[in-house]
């Protein structure tokens, strides 16, 4: 069988016992690689790092997936706190996640559904820089759902926030000209 070293060097073809041997005397194992080779090839490592890192791998690859964050808006949202959460949500959008609008109908808003259509059409609009609805708002129940997914890295564009060097998100700065970051006793 051909060996291949610790180190990725080739030490040629060398019987099955000398190749256990050689991979003992270093405290390694021998690892069929390539079986389906003409010779087959193996390779001395340390098995049981070799299986923990791919794992690590694959467990990281997951964990980097999209997750989904959720802002709630109601029919009657003040203006202030409507650019509050389409802040919020333009950051979540800013680090990839998906964004799920909802606006929760109260007792009897349930009777003037265009109000609250009208809501979720306009924070669209206003997410349109930073990412895409997946579909039109529907109704279902007493709730209005709108999923927005984000734009490629390079197409977004900051309405609320502006970014820092360090490739973060810097806080809108306020009519004075100060960020909301910035506390200075008054």
């Amino acid at each position: 069988m051909r060996v291949i070293s610790p180190e990725g060097k080739q030490l040629g073809i060398i019987d099955t016992p000398k190749a256990v041997t050689l991979a003992l005397e270093n405290g390694l194992d021998l690892v069929e690689v390539a079986p389906n080779a003409q010779p087959p090839v193996c390779r001395i490592m340390d098995f049981g790092k070799y299986v923990y890192e791919e794992q690590k791998k694959h467990s990281h690859a997951k964990s980097t997936g999209s997750k989904i964050k959720e802002i709630e808006f109601s029919a009657r949202i003040a203006p202030n706190d409507f650019n509050t959460k389409l802040r919020h949500a333009e950051e979540f959008l800013d680090h990839g996640n998906k964004v799920k609008l909802r606006l929760k109908f109260r007792g009897r808003e349930m009777a003037r559904t265009e109000i609250g259509f009208n809501v979720m059409k306009s924070a669209v609009v206003e997410l349109a820089g930073m990412g895409h609805p997946d579909a039109e708002p529907k109704l279902i129940g007493r709730n209005i759902h709108v999923m927005i997914t984000p734009l490629p890295p390079n197409k977004r564009k900051l309405k609320f926030h502006e970014r820092t060097e360090g490739g973060g998100v810097a806080a809108e700065p306020d009519i004075d000209g100060e960020t909301d970051d910035e506390s200075e006793p008054s």
